[in-house]
């Protein structure tokens, strides 16, 4: 028997667990971490896991022997394969034992191991150091008896995957997060026909938009940021994930047509020096013409911050402060106190390109943003779209692969999927934690 066990990603968005177990094999589709499990005890920077056996204890993490660095069990699990570098899908990659191989993109072993360099895991901030078995679109990985197939999909952070699974009872396709209204709408394309041609009997797919989804597309972000900007005749901050390649590209353009420069974080600068090697991704050059690296004030910097800074563009915040309409400054809550150098003018604005906060330790976050922006009289612009699937084009993909079984992941109302698609005919199963499933 084949059988599939979930242990995250059930009734919320993220923190997907996915455990196949074959015969001689069992892989974990993704091993990430729950906001919302790790939120009712914890908050960075501030409270955060000191002794990892106590996440088990708490529940945060399953209560698996033979898969965690501090339990002294022998390895039990065969592979974890990661879908996406985004930490409620690979975020407890460090504190997986060694000797467990964990396959992922190419792009997205780079943007983790940058991850590493940085210092920006949230548990276990040493990483991995065997690193990763990495694939590319197309290829075969093949553990024990399971044949995975991973196929590139269109999402907010570049090295994206989904993967079609060839079992001993079946083939299993599982989306990882993936959309259709994205600058490379091509991939994701790429990714159904392929489920489509080699016949799948079940699918485990994302559906974090199922109940509140805003149709938009990168385009029209790039637009409505191209107008505020053109219509601010001061300083112009902005915040975007660091990892939102298509993001960056969409100021980098805007900051180009209105000839200004756009300066990014250290961390952001270091992870572009990265990726650049990868010709696919069209990363901008931190020449200095039209990025900039933001140059904090600091007795000391790490080695990494020094290499970087001494090879790259750089400007400091009191230099920015007078050529403020010349500039967009990417800035998050934790660079705010730049601005006390920049001092905005009169004029200037914030925009917020991102998700909403979607729990109490972001909402404080927010807050504390808002206060900095009533302070300096900045107006805040929401201007985001999702890196998830819209409804519509869910229930088109599913039309389209023709799946016996589905299961819903990565939605925190898995139960309005099932009633969206029933008139499909496949059979919807809504997951609990640690249940069985026969493929």
């Amino acid at each position: 028997m084949v059988w599939l066990v979930f242990y995250g990603g059930v009734g919320e968005v993220g923190g997907n667990k996915v455990l196949l177990e074959d015969e001689d094999a069992k892989i974990f589709l993704d091993f990430g971490v729950s906001f919302a499990q790790m939120g009712k005890f914890y908050s960075k920077p501030f409270l955060s896991p000191r002794r990892k056996e106590g996440l088990v204890e708490l529940g945060v993490l399953p209560p698996l022997k033979g898969i965690y660095k501090f339990d002294k069990f022998e390895a039990s699990f065969d592979a974890i394969v990661v879908s996406h570098a985004h930490m409620d899908h690979a975020g407890f990659l460090p504190i997986i034992k060694e000797g467990i191989p964990v396959f992922c993109g190419e792009t997205a072993a780079i943007i983790m191991d940058a991850f590493t360099k940085t210092g920006r895991w949230m548990i276990g901030k040493e990483g991995r150091r065997d690193g990763f078995k990495t694939f590319r679109t197309g290829g075969r990985l093949k553990v024990g008896g399971v044949e995975i197939r991973p196929f590139h999909v269109d999402h907010s952070v570049p090295g994206s995957y989904g993967f079609v699974i060839h079992t001993s009872e079946g083939t299993v396709a599982y989306t990882g997060d993936f959309r259709m209204h994205g600058a490379k709408s091509d991939l994701t394309e790429d990714f159904v026909r392929a489920a489509e041609e080699e016949g799948v009997d079940v699918l485990i797919t994302e559906a974090t938009n199922i109940s509140n989804a805003y149709v938009s597309s990168e385009w029209e972000v790039k637009e409505k940021i191209n107008y505020i900007v053109s219509n601010t005749d001061g300083l112009v901050v902005a915040y975007f994930a660091s990892t939102d390649i298509d993001r960056l590209r969409t100021f980098y353009d805007v900051a180009e047509r209105n000839g200004r420069k756009l300066i990014v974080s250290v961390k952001q600068a270091y992870l572009l020096s990265r990726l650049k090697c990868d010709s696919h991704l069209e990363v901008p050059c931190l020449s200095g013409e039209r990025l900039m690296v933001l140059r904090k004030k600091k007795e000391k910097y790490k080695d990494w911050e020094k290499e970087l800074l001494e090879k790259e563009a750089s400007i400091e915040a009191s230099e920015v402060s007078k050529i403020q309409d010349k500039v967009i400054l990417v800035a998050s809550l934790y660079d705010f106190e730049e601005l006390i150098d920049v001092k905005p003018m009169p004029g200037s604005c914030y925009i917020y390109s991102s998700s909403e906060p979607f729990n109490e330790e972001m909402e404080l976050d927010f807050n504390k943003m808002r206060n900095w922006l009533d302070h300096y009289g900045l107006p805040q612009y929401h201007v985001h779209v999702s890196g998830h699937v819209m409804p519509v084009e869910l229930k088109r993909v599913v039309e389209r692969i023709k799946p016996r079984k589905v299961f819903p992941v990565h939605c925190e109302q898995p139960e309005v999927f099932a009633k969206f698609i029933r008139k499909i005919g496949a059979d919807v199963t809504l997951p609990t934690v640690g249940e069985r499933y026969a493929v």
